[in-house]
């Protein structure tokens, strides 16, 4: 990095003993803050990192961000957790329990035995519900609780302003502890129907 320390005295002379200001040379300043006259890598390394990451999960089970992660530095792309949570939210990918166990699936590449709708997954993943005022909360097995809330928020439910989910809970936030009571029954209703 070339860093050339220069200054302005008050009769606006340059003085190479102000330590307080500091001048990048052209060059090293375009390459920190990613400028390049050829296109933007950080971008264009984004953008080929999440078509791997389709790639890979395409072609083989990926149970957790871990392996993912590793998965993805085998192929040259170190990244950190954080980076790699934001890839498969905009990707759109979810942890989607399957016979073989979980794994992460982009809900428009699913075929119809792993399907998102409601119907298919409450009666697989739900284990109880209990709620307070209008808050709802949904107890699932291990890895149910993703499908199931964005199962929910596809049906877009007038009474329903959001749902939280985590591995095996569910938060719903409801309009009205009316609103909770009347989602409660029909989703318990939902869930006994596939038994």
């Amino acid at each position: 990095m070339h860093i050339i320390a220069t200054g302005r005295s008050q009769s606006g002379c340059v003085s190479p003993h102000n330590p307080f200001r500091a001048r990048l040379h052209h060059s090293t300043r375009n390459a920190i803050v990613g400028r390049e006259t050829h296109g933007d890598p950080a971008r264009v390394n984004k953008k080929r990192r999440q078509q791997v990451i389709l790639e890979l999960v395409a072609a083989q089970p990926v149970a957790s961000q871990e392996e993912l992660r590793q998965l993805l530095e085998d192929r040259g792309f170190a990244v950190t957790q954080s980076t790699l949570s934001r890839d498969l939210r905009e990707l759109r990918l979810a942890r989607i329990p399957t016979t073989e166990g979980a794994r992460y699936a982009s809900p428009d590449s699913m075929t119809d035995d792993h399907r998102t709708a409601l119907e298919d997954v409450l009666p697989q993943f739900f284990e109880s519900s209990d709620g307070v005022g209008e808050l709802l909360v949904l107890k699932t097995i291990a890895g149910g609780a993703q499908p199931i809330a964005e199962a929910i928020d596809a049906q877009a439910f007038p009474d329903v302003l959001g749902t939280i989910g985590g591995e095996n809970t569910i938060l719903i936030i409801c309009r009205s502890t009316a609103a909770r009571d009347r989602l409660e029954k029909r989703l318990e209703r939902l869930a006994r129907s596939g038994v």
